[in-house]
C-alpha cells in the first residue's frame, strides 16, 4: 500500500486498521536499509485498535489506519527519542510533539522511529549513532540527510507517509535522492513543539510521501496555531490543501546558473521538464538571485550558532548520558559531551560557539543575519515576476557512502535548498525521473511565504506532466 488512497480503499473494502498496521510492522522488521531504528509494535497495534473501534462507531477521520514513521528528533510520550545521538540514548520524553499528536488524532498509526543524522547534522545519514541508512535504489549509496530514514522508509514501501525535519534541506534533499515527495512548509506553518531543536529560526517539520496529494493532506492535518509554539502562525490550515493548478499562464521562474552547477543527468531532466511545462502553457521566466551564492556560508554561521546554543542543554546532568567517575562538575560536562556527541556534532558546536563569542559576533553572526535579509529581498523581487521557482533539489544523484569525507563538499550538497530556510519559504522536492543508472532525480519548487497551497497546486500539476518519467 504505497499511498493514503490505497489505505482508504483497503478500509472501504473491509480491511481493519490492525491488519494494515500488522503488515506495515512486518515490512519494518524486514527492512534492510536501516531506515527504522525502533519498531513500536505494541503502541501501533493499540493505536490501530482505537481507530478500528472509532470507525465501528461510525466516525471516520482523514488518516485512519495510515502507518507512519517519525524522525528520531520528534518526541512521542513514553517512547525513546535520541536524535540519533549517544548523549540522548535512553531518554523517554514526557510529552508528544504537536505535529505527531495531530497525525495520531487524525487516525495515523505510528509504527516506528526513522533513522537520521545525529541532531540533524548531515546530508547523507552517515553521522547517526544508529549507523548509516542505505538508499533503497542502491544500497551502496546514501539516502540523503538528515531525514534519510524517513525518505528511505517511504521509498522502500514500508510506510506511505513519514515525518522529517528540515533546517537546510533535510526533507527535500533525501526526498530527491530516494525518489519521493518531500515538503518544507512556510516557517511557522507547522508547530515546532516537541522537535529537538537544531536551528530554531530555520527548523521546520514536514511530511515525506509518494505523492503531492498525500503530502498536502498531511500538511493540512498538521498545520495550524499552537499555544505551545509562539512562532507558529494563526493562519487556517484549510488554505494548504488545493487542487492541481492550470499550467496555462503559470509563471515559472528558473535561475540559469543552477544548471551549470548540476550533474549532466540532472541538467537534462530539468531541461526536459521546462520544455514539457512550456508545451503545456506555462511561461518560463529567467530569474536572478544575486545573493544566493552566499547562502551556504550564511547558513553555516547562523545554523551552527543556533545549534551551539540549543545543544548547550545536553550536559549529562538533567537527562541523557552521564559520564561516570568524574571528580567535579566541569569534568562531568567535558566527559559526558566528549563521549556523547559524535564528530560532526562537536564540529558544529565549536563553530557555533566561535561565531557567537565576544569579539567575533559582529564579524560573523551579525553580518550573516544582514546577508540573510538580502537573500529574502532577492526572493521578494523574484516573485514579483513569477508565481514559483523551479530548479534542482540536489546537484547530483545519490553519491556512494564515504565518498564525501571533507565537511565542505558535504555542506555543498544542500546548495540549492538552504536559501528557502533562510527566507522561511515553502519548498518542495518532486521526483522527475532518474538517470541512466535508475537513481532518482528531484525538482525543487519554491513559492512565496505562506503560499503553501499555491506551491502544492503547482506541484500537483507538474506531477501529472512527469507521470511515467
Amino acid at each position: 500500500m504505497s499511498s493514503i488512497r490505497d489505505i482508504q480503499e483497503a478500509l472501504a473494502a473491509g480491511r481493519s486498521c490492525c491488519e494494515i498496521a500488522t503488515q506495515a510492522l512486518k515490512r519494518a522488521q524486514a527492512d534492510t536499509t536501516n531506515a527504522v531504528v525502533r519498531i513500536h509494535q505494541q503502541l501501533a497495534l493499540e493505536q490501530a485498535a482505537v481507530v478500528d473501534a472509532r470507525r465501528a462507531a461510525g466516525e471516520q477521520r482523514p488518516l485512519d489506519g495510515v502507518p507512519v514513521l517519525i524522525k528520531d528528533n520528534l518526541c512521542l510520550q513514553g517512547v525513546e527519542v535520541s536524535a540519533a545521538s549517544r548523549i540522548l540514548a535512553g531518554w523517554h520524553p514526557p510529552y508528544t510533539a504537536t505535529a505527531v499528536s495531530r497525525l495520531i488524532d487524525a487516525g495515523a498509526v505510528v509504527i516506528g522511529t526513522a533513522n537520521m543524522d545525529e541532531f540533524a547534522f548531515g546530508s547523507s545519514n552517515e553521522t547517526s549513532a544508529h549507523g548509516p541508512v542505505a538508499n533503497p535504489h542502491d544500497p551502496t549509496r546514501i539516502p540523503g540527510g538528515s531525514s534519510g530514514g524517513s525518505a528511505a522508509g517511504v521509498a522502500s514501501g514500508i510506510v506511505p507517509l513519514a515525518l522529517g525535519s528540515d533546517t537546510g534541506g533535510s526533507i527535500r534533499q533525501p526526498a530527491a535522492l530516494c525518489g519521493c515527495v518531500g515538503l518544507k512548509p512556510s516557517y511557522g506553518r507547522i508547530s515546532r513543539y516537541g522537535l529537538i531543536a537544531f536551528g530554531s529560526s530555520l527548523d521546520q517539520i514536514g511530511p515525506l510521501s509518494s505523492s503531492v496529494a498525500d503530502t498536502a493532506l498531511a500538511l493540512q492535518v498538521m498545520a495550524g496555531a499552537d499555544a505551545n509554539d509562539a512562532t507558529c502562525s494563526q493562519r487556517p490550515s484549510n488554505e494548504c490543501l488545493a487542487s492541481a493548478a492550470d499550467l496555462a499562464g503559470l509563471r515559472i521562474g528558473w535561475v540559469p546558473e543552477h544548471d551549470r552547477d548540476c550533474a549532466p543527468a540532472v541538467q537534462q531532466r530539468l531541461h526536459e521538464l521546462r520544455q514539457a511545462l512550456a508545451e503545456n502553457g506555462a511561461e518560463l521566466v529567467e530569474i536572478s538571485l544575486p545573493h544566493e551564492r552566499f547562502a551556504v556560508a550564511t547558513y553555516y554561521i547562523i545554523a551552527t550558532g543556533e545549534a551551539s546554543s540549543n545543544l548547550n542543554r545536553f550536559d549529562g546532568v538533567h537527562y541523557g548520558q552521564r559520564a561516570e567517575g568524574c571528580s567535579n562538575l566541569a569534568e562531568l560536562y567535558r566527559q559526558s559531551r566528549s563521549q556523547g556527541f559524535g564528530a560532526e556534532a562537536k564540529r558544529r558546536i565549536m563553530l557555533g560557539t566561535y561565531v557567537l563569542s565576544a569579539g567575533y559576533y559582529d564579524a560573523y553572526y551579525k553580518r550573516a543575519m544582514q546577508v540573510r535579509s538580502l537573500i529574502i529581498e532577492d526572493f521578494q523581487r523574484a516573485f514579483a515576476s513569477c508565481d514559483l521557482l523551479l530548479g534542482p533539489t540536489s546537484p547530483s544523484v545519490a553519491f556512494r557512502r564515504g565518498e564525501k569525507s571533507d565537511p565542505l563538499s558535504m555542506y555543498l550538497s544542500d546548495v540549492f535548498t538552504i536559501a528557502a530556510n533562510l527566507a522561511g519559504l515553502p519548498a518542495l522536492s518532486l521526483p522527475i525521473g532518474s538517470d541512466e543508472q535508475g537513481l532518482p532525480i528531484g525538482a525543487h519548487l519554491q513559492a512565496p511565504q505562506w503560499q503553501d497551497g499555491r506551491l502544492l497546486s503547482a506541484a500537483a500539476a507538474i506531477e501529472k506532466v512527469c507521470q511515467g518519467w
